[in-house]
């Protein structure tokens, strides 16, 4: 028989009374200087993004990291990226940075025009560089840990989950996805933030067929493992609209705040997301609010409706 290991409500009681009373609210990293701040990522705390194939989770993420990087001074994150490499996840966020178009990045095809805000983005980019780290394979949990400890990683990212393997010996797909759950779990205990991004399965809709429409998807459609969301404090996930370019981050789970939805706008071309009003029309550009932020002045308004060949 197990040996009973607890703890009466009377002695936790002074160190939680403390902690409420000391007026210091739990550490949380900003993502954004808007709306998509209400996103917590913070020591001990596990997020889970989902989404569709194609639903931008992996460009979602990067931008909150990269953002969070510039936001927080101090931070430090590892990512784990199993299907793109740096430079690939760089170019990404080098477009968005920009507003040149990420095939002018992708196919090296800048030039004069593009100078003044490329040059822009990469300092902004090479500001963050020496505390943004990358994993290479294998895409394992013990070299994530060892690459994390020796980084002094804040965040880790996984993407995707379903494809980064546990230690051990798993049955099938779904034991090692709860495996890896379970450690993200131990990894998030011991104060590391943990963002976590995974697949989802299609739905069925009113008329029996299999889709990744927005209005199916939900908790039980992260792939492979009910662990998944019962593992994370917040569960989002990506789902389009149907209305071009939009679609809606959902808040599936909050296990400390209230859940709270927002409606984005991703432009493909700069690899970008927005929080937009539902009724507002889509607008094809880089923000103008973000570009005249990056740049240092609005003059850069003449330049959003350039088309990059």
């Amino acid at each position: 028989m197990s040996k009973a290991n607890y703890q009466t409500a009377a002695d936790a009681f002074g160190d939680w009374r403390d902690d409420v009373l000391s007026g210091q609210p739990p550490t949380l990293y900003r993502v954004s200087t808007g709306e998509l701040n209400h996103i917590e990522i913070g020591p001990k705390l596990v997020t889970l993004i989902g989404g569709a194939p194609g639903a931008g989770k992996t460009a979602f993420t990067m931008q909150c990291m990269v953002d969070a990087l510039r936001l927080n001074e101090s931070l430090r994150c590892v990512v784990c990226n199993v299907e793109m490499p740096p430079s690939v996840l760089l170019d990404r966020q080098l477009a968005r940075l920009s507003g040149v178009e990420l095939n002018t990045i992708r196919y090296r095809k800048l030039d004069g025009k593009h100078a003044d805000r490329i040059d822009q983005a990469m300092h902004t980019l090479e500001a963050v560089a020496d505390r943004l780290c990358f994993v290479r394979p294998p895409f394992v949990l013990d070299n994530v840990a060892a690459t994390a400890d020796a980084f002094g990683a804040h965040v880790i990212v996984l993407d995707y989950i379903q494809r980064i393997r546990a230690p051990g010996e798993h049955g099938d797909r779904r034991g090692s996805v709860d495996a890896t759950m379970d450690y993200i779990r131990q990894f998030a205990d011991a104060g590391v933030a943990m963002v976590v991004v995974a697949a989802v399965s299609r739905q069925k809709d009113s008329k029996g067929r299999s889709t990744y429409d927005g209005d199916t998807l939900s908790l039980a459609s992260f792939r492979e493992s009910s662990e998944l969301e019962f593992g994370a404090d917040d569960a989002f996930i990506l789902a389009p609209t149907g209305k071009s370019g939009k679609a809606v981050l959902k808040h599936l789970k909050a296990r400390h705040t209230e859940a709270k939805d927002l409606t984005l706008r991703f432009v493909a071309k700069y690899q970008r997301f927005e929080v937009v009003a539902d009724d507002e029309p889509t607008r094809d550009g880089p923000a103008l609010a973000d570009l005249a932020e990056l740049w240092g002045s609005v003059d850069a308004a003449s330049d959003e409706g350039e088309s990059d060949d």
